[in-house]
């Protein structure tokens, strides 16, 4: 019975559609869509786009990329030179566009000159003697009591590693009741 209802289906669904096919049979449309989606899907054609009959011709697209790399813009972003030349009263292309014939010359970037800085480097003490070169360190050190640190200041010669001064300093924090 099934093989006939789903004769009927295909034989009315190219006139009426499959929904008044399924209503006419008395089929659940749900279950008919349920029975035939193992059904492989229908061939679709390639369609060969051709250009857009809107789109820039080569002389205008060579047009464009002469203006944003042209002296007035090279450092502009192109949404920059769009509304600089829509102030000029001149409109060649959308701000897209301008985007697109960029990217197809590899010329999407930052467009603004940037500044290149050396690298940093790291200075370096040398010492072929003692007493040359002197290093210090501070070191915060916990006191006996809660609040209170010793500051140790250390002197140090690189060369010899030898201690040339230090001193220890005191500091004690009270915690102070403001809630009175």
């Amino acid at each position: 019975m099934t093989s006939l209802v789903d004769d009927a289906i295909a034989e009315l669904e190219p006139s009426i559609g499959t929904r008044a096919a399924c209503r006419a049979t008395g089929r659940p449309q749900a279950n008919h869509y349920r029975r035939h989606r193992k059904s492989p899907k229908p061939v679709k054609v390639e369609r060969d786009r051709g250009p857009s009959p809107r789109a820039l011709d080569p002389v205008e697209r060579d047009t464009v990329r002469a203006l944003l790399n042209s002296p007035d813009f090279v450092d502009k972003a192109p949404a920059a030179v769009y509304h600089e030349l829509l102030d000029d009263g001149v409109y060649l292309c959308s701000v897209s566009s301008m985007y697109r014939i960029l990217r197809a010359h590899g010329e999407v970037r930052e467009r603004r000159a940037q500044a290149v800085h050396p690298a940093r480097v790291k200075p370096e003490l040398l010492a072929t003697q003692p007493n040359q070169v002197w290093s210090w360190d501070i070191t915060k050190l916990h006191g006996s009591v809660k609040w209170s640190y010793h500051y140790l200041y250390v002197i140090i010669d690189i060369y010899s590693r030898y201690v040339v001064g230090w001193m220890c300093d005191l500091q004690r924090f009270m915690a102070l009741n403001l809630c009175q």
